[in-house]
């Protein structure tokens, strides 16, 4: 048997197809939490395995640190992907092949290579006969990509106590470097946009298609979707994502101001993910599905799509207004999924640690916070009084669109930002 490393860790989770479908059954995530369990339970821990359901899996491990006395540390990732199809890639999304330095294939980034990075990081402390600074709560959740019902929502509702006495929580999308004016940059992620997931049903009067009709419910979809989408939030700056402006116009050498013209102009000199960024500075909505209809001559009685909001901290009552409101009077707006947004503070000592760790690969890197435009299974874990932060350092090529791997073809990350991440988690879980 190879020795184990992160990358050897990867690629057996990324051959593991746990590929979420949403609410269409899927091959949920048990063999992949075994996979894990095996792993931890090798180490000395003695992980739980718990489905909410047949196959949809979620596991959870403590790890006794050097003090106890203090509140523990919740280290969690989620073992399930977005689907990927093979004729889509230019290779096998679940071979998990190493190509010029990279792990290709489907959860790479999001998160199956992050997942291999915290358990490469907890092998070499315990295989060294290391603790980290405090308790550790180890879990790996079933079901994130469709919005944690039967992952962490599940835990939460179901077996809280495994999560008992937790005041932060570390996982996915943060810690990454960009390149600011030439600058190595790492985003620490200390906020998350809620998600509320819409769904709309429009009503009008069956008949024939030759006939005229005014009261169409295809049409009043049709105009619904069009207003939501085309719909301009207005900027509405946070205090996470202000501090991010002024570092960033800080190195861009630009004096901050919190107007569209020098916002947009800040956001563009942060290279591949200024889109990242532009959506966390406004409310948004976009139209993702349409169902109407069953023959092309029958005009159908009722129409059905799904619309994707975002909200701001405290917004998410005002959003769901504003969207009846362009929605019109044929149609009906229902919550589909709601998680709430998070943001928790970038001055504290947790976060402190993490620029520490940092600092002892990449000394002279500035650090800052940013607001992540989607969520993570951190927002569940809030409804505990768990302060969550998205960190996952990885150290990448400053011409790699990072962004745009999350959900998309040709998925892969550098082997060597894997290897030197293992390096700063784990002596991030020593200090922390």
């Amino acid at each position: 048997m190879p020795p184990v490393s992160v990358t050897s860790l990867a690629q057996d989770l990324m051959r593991i197809d746990t590929s979420n479908f949403g609410d269409d059954p899927g091959p949920g995530e048990r063999v992949a939490a075994d996979y894990v369990a095996s792993f931890l339970s090798d180490l000395g821990l003695d992980p739980v395995i718990r489905e909410s359901e047949p196959t949809r899996a979620n596991l959870t491990a403590w790890w006794k640190g050097a003090d106890s006395t203090r509140p523990p540390l919740v280290l969690h990732g989620h073992l399930d992907v977005v689907p990927a199809f093979k004729d889509d890639w230019s290779v096998d999304p679940f071979a998990a092949d190493v190509i010029d330095g990279m792990i290709w294939g489907r959860g790479a980034v999001d998160m199956k290579g992050v997942d291999a990075m915290y358990l490469e990081a907890v092998r070499r402390l315990i295989s060294t006969g290391r603790q980290p600074a405090r308790d550790i709560v180890i879990a790996f959740f079933a079901d994130e990509e469709h919005g944690g019902r039967k992952g962490a929502g599940w835990m939460v509702e179901n077996h809280p106590d495994d999560f008992r006495g937790a005041t932060e929580a570390v996982s996915e999308v943060g810690g990454f470097s960009i390149q600011i004016a030439g600058k190595r940059t790492y985003l620490i992620q200390t906020a998350e946009k809620g998600i509320q997931w819409l769904k709309l049903a429009a009503s009008g009067v069956q008949g024939h298609g030759s006939l005229v009709h005014h009261d169409n419910a295809v049409a009043h979809l049709a105009g619904a979707m069009a207003r939501i989408g085309e719909h301009r939030w207005p900027l509405d700056i946070g205090p996470t994502v202000e501090h991010l402006l002024r570092g960033a116009a800080e190195l861009l050498d630009l004096e901050y101001e919190p107007t569209e013209e020098r916002v947009a102009q800040i956001v563009a000199g942060m290279g591949p993910v200024s889109r990242m960024i532009e959506a966390s500075l406004r409310n948004t909505s976009n139209p993702t599905m349409l169902d109407a209809g069953y023959k092309v001559n029958v005009i159908p009685d009722v129409a059905r799509g799904f619309v994707d909001t975002r909200f701001l901290p405290g917004q998410q009552e005002s959003v769901l207004r504003t969207i009846e409101e362009l929605a019109g009077t044929h149609v009906k707006v229902e919550p589909y999924i709601n998680e709430g947004a998070t943001e928790s503070p970038f001055d504290s000592p947790v976060v402190d640690k993490m620029i520490e760790a940092l600092h002892t690969a990449d000394p002279d890197a500035v650090v800052l916070p940013y607001s992540l435009m989607g969520g993570t299974d951190n927002k569940h874990l809030a409804k505990l009084g768990i302060a969550g932060y998205g960190f996952a350092p990885l150290k990448l090529p400053p011409d790699l669109d990072f962004s745009a791997l999350f959900h998309g073809i040709d998925e892969r990350v550098p082997i060597e930002s894997l290897e030197v991440g293992a390096d700063v988690v784990e002596q991030f879980l020593l200090d922390c």
